[in-house]
């Protein structure tokens, strides 16, 4: 498509939630209230992590990139939101939109790989326990770190860069309370074949292979913990991998649910609250379950508290 074609395209309207206007404050206040709690819980686990030498593990230091991301995640998307609520200002330009859309699927796969490299380390720490200080050294975690970051990054460019050529019909709303590529394709008057050739490919390669992944090391440690000879290690390693099962229940749970079992084009509605789910309750959810699900983390806040008080007079 010649350049001339894609400048036309000036702005995108998003549509947002299908709300009265006397409901907007309310859901603005609530909005407003989970995004802080989001950003505020997640770099409590990482002042946590980077403070606390107990938690300088591998697994840890996975989980402070988790929680960067769903702070990074959250923030594409809701902070706009929380704009056009305020504001009743709807636009957004074509290229806020197309750099939104980036790093909604940069951080959606830095997620998916994340979660695959959290499961993988508890394959080994639980699999086998003997070989695992020399499994996961410092380079296998900084290098599983910045593939998923590579990665990530690749697959955002090759859905955005094939829809940077697409021409627009005169429509320019978007259903939606951030640019969905889904939705942008539909408002598409060029042959999306190529686009929707790559959702494909990219969504086996993002985010069914890590899923498969995922199941595979966690049925390896299912079957491992039922072997287990005493009580106590069953409920340490219940204890340990229960908080990231409840994180990947949430997360792929809605993401197969919207992605892979669309709605009708008539459900709307329904796509924005499965969104929802993913983009603001998940990454909400993190820190609580992290925390209140994991005995080493309570303990790190716990000492944290302890210090602050001997500070205070």
């Amino acid at each position: 498509m010649r350049w001339e074609n894609q400048s036309s395209t000036s702005e995108f309207l998003l549509l947002g939630f299908p709300i009265q206007l006397e409901q907007q404050g309310m859901f603005f206040t609530l909005f407003l209230v989970m995004y802080l709690t989001t950003v505020l819980g997640n770099l409590l686990i990482i002042l946590l992590i980077r403070v606390d030498p107990r938690l300088h593990t591998p697994m840890y230091f996975f989980l402070s990139h988790l929680a960067f991301t769903d702070i990074s995640f959250s923030s594409v998307t809701v902070p706009k939101m929380l704009i056009n609520m305020q504001t009743r200002n709807q636009s957004i330009p074509y290229s806020g939109c197309i750099a939104q859309m980036y790093f909604f699927i940069l951080f959606t796969d830095l997620d998916n790989f994340l979660l695959t490299s959290m499961a993988y380390d508890r394959y080994v720490a639980i699999c086998h326990p003997l070989h695992y200080t020399t499994i996961m050294r410092d380079w296998l975690c900084t290098l599983l770190v910045a593939v998923s970051w590579i990665l990530s990054c690749a697959s955002a460019l090759s859905h955005t860069i094939p829809l940077a050529h697409l021409s627009f019909c005169a429509d320019k709303t978007i259903p939606h309370f951030f640019c969905d590529l889904a939705a942008l394709l539909k408002l598409s008057c060029s042959d999306t074949f190529l686009n929707e050739m790559i959702i494909f490919t990219a969504g086996v390669a993002v985010i069914a292979l890590p899923l498969m992944c995922i199941l595979a090391s966690y049925g390896r440690i299912g079957a491992t913990i039922l072997k287990a000879p005493s009580t106590k290690g069953v409920c340490k390693a219940f204890s340990t991998c229960g908080s990231q099962l409840s994180v990947v229940y949430l997360y792929y749970g809605t993401i197969i649910g919207l992605y892979f079992f669309p709605s009708s084009s008539n459900s709307n509605d329904n796509d924005i609250i499965a969104s929802v789910m993913y983009t603001v309750v998940t990454p909400l959810l993190n820190p609580f379950i992290y925390s209140l699900r994991n005995r080493d983390m309570k303990g790190a806040l716990q000492r944290l508290f302890n210090w602050m008080k001997s500070f205070s007079p």
